[in-house]
């Protein structure tokens, strides 16, 4: 068993066993406090370029699930949120190597070695997050324990990470006559398989794609994706949305990143959390009904909530006050920062996707 040592940018260095590929890797160190959800969390897009800490001490306990093709679509998997891992690195307490599920196949150490992704075990998870809550998050190295080069830290958040997870080409999913164009700047699959399973075609286009100009796109909607990274990077993708907010009537709806992506192109202003959120459990207050969504959530920036005249603060989180969600006052543009689709996590709010449908 090898060891590998965790590295802040502060200084701190925690030391833990090597499981999966024995790497190194870099990154913008986050956590997240889910018990369970491990297999669609790490191949979530919006976790490009971190290095995740899972703060519930066992992990691994119930495998990986067999990759199986989505019964709405064989262009998409059945469990995960992308054909493969997403973040840099993984940080557990305890990793469990005999795992128990009936539709499991490998391991988590298993997994993360055939996709190249180290990870390390054996760390004291708690004392690691609340460093991370008090100073924020932080940039971080995974590294042999001799290793004592001193370089300089890398910080993804400085990259255009939606064009490296966002699709190539246009791609279509039929399901029915009404349609979406969905803005990929690193979707989850199931935001996809949401729509599928409501008899609705997507168009995925990429992060950059000016569907405006395609004189051969057919659509009723058009979706703005979650996706990696700080949201004025994607300018190409703001500029689009803003085109889409005052150019036609079409409905829009975001999730996310194209939560903070609608805002900018309104004229908002976004900022970075502190620690961002990242969870199963954060509660979210519709403020026209009163009504509380438990939502699922991970996005490490948010909003600001003076916005310009014509929108409006949709949802609050009932933790921190921060805002969850924004809506046109008059128009149908709306927008929530967490996660209607859920994987993993709460599906309390997924009547968001109903609402959408209807305007179509």
């Amino acid at each position: 068993m090898f060891k590998l040592k965790l590295t802040l940018e502060d200084g701190t260095e925690f030391v833990g066993q090597s499981f999966g590929k024995l790497a190194e890797a870099e990154g913008e160190v986050v956590f997240n406090t889910g018990m369970v959800g491990y297999p669609e969390s790490l191949t979530d897009p919006s976790y490009k370029g971190q290095i995740l800490v899972f703060t519930y001490p066992l992990m691994g306990n119930y495998g990986v699930p067999k990759q199986k093709k989505s019964p709405y679509s064989s262009l998409l998997t059945k469990h995960f949120e992308s054909p493969h891992i997403q973040v840099k690195g993984l940080i557990v307490s305890e990793n469990c190597e005999e795992y128990s599920h009936w539709d499991a196949e490998k391991s988590l150490g298993q997994w993360l070695m055939e996709q190249e992704v180290p990870g390390i075990f054996g760390i004291d998870t708690r004392k690691l997050t609340q460093i991370l809550r008090e100073k924020g998050t932080m940039l971080g190295k995974i590294r042999a324990v001799m290793n004592e080069k001193k370089e300089p830290f890398y910080n993804p958040n400085k990259e255009n990470l939606v064009e490296q997870v966002s699709c190539k080409d246009v791609i279509e999913y039929p399901a029915g006559k009404k349609r979406v164009v969905l803005v990929d700047c690193g979707v989850k699959e199931n935001i996809i398989r949401s729509f599928l399973k409501r008899n609705i075609t997507v168009i995925r286009v990429p992060w950059d794609y000016n569907f405006f100009e395609d004189k051969h796109l057919k659509y009723n909607g058009i979706f703005f994706s979650n996706g990696p990274g700080d949201p004025v990077k994607v300018g190409a993708t703001v500029a689009n949305m803003k085109r889409a907010l005052t150019k036609q009537r079409k409905p829009v709806f975001g999730i996310c990143l194209g939560c903070q992506i609608m805002a900018l192109a309104a004229g908002g202003k976004t900022y970075k959390l502190k620690y961002g959120h990242r969870s199963q459990n954060q509660p979210c207050i519709d403020k026209e009904t009163k009504k509380c969504c438990i939502t699922s959530q991970n996005h490490g920036y948010a909003i600001r909530s003076k916005l310009p005249k014509d929108f409006k603060v949709w949802f609050m989180n009932a933790n921190d006050n921060t805002v969850e969600g924004i809506k046109h006052k008059k128009r149908p543009f709306f927008a929530v920062q967490f996660h209607p689709e859920a994987t993993p996590g709460p599906t309390d709010a997924g009547y968001l996707f109903d609402e959408f449908i209807s305007l179509l």
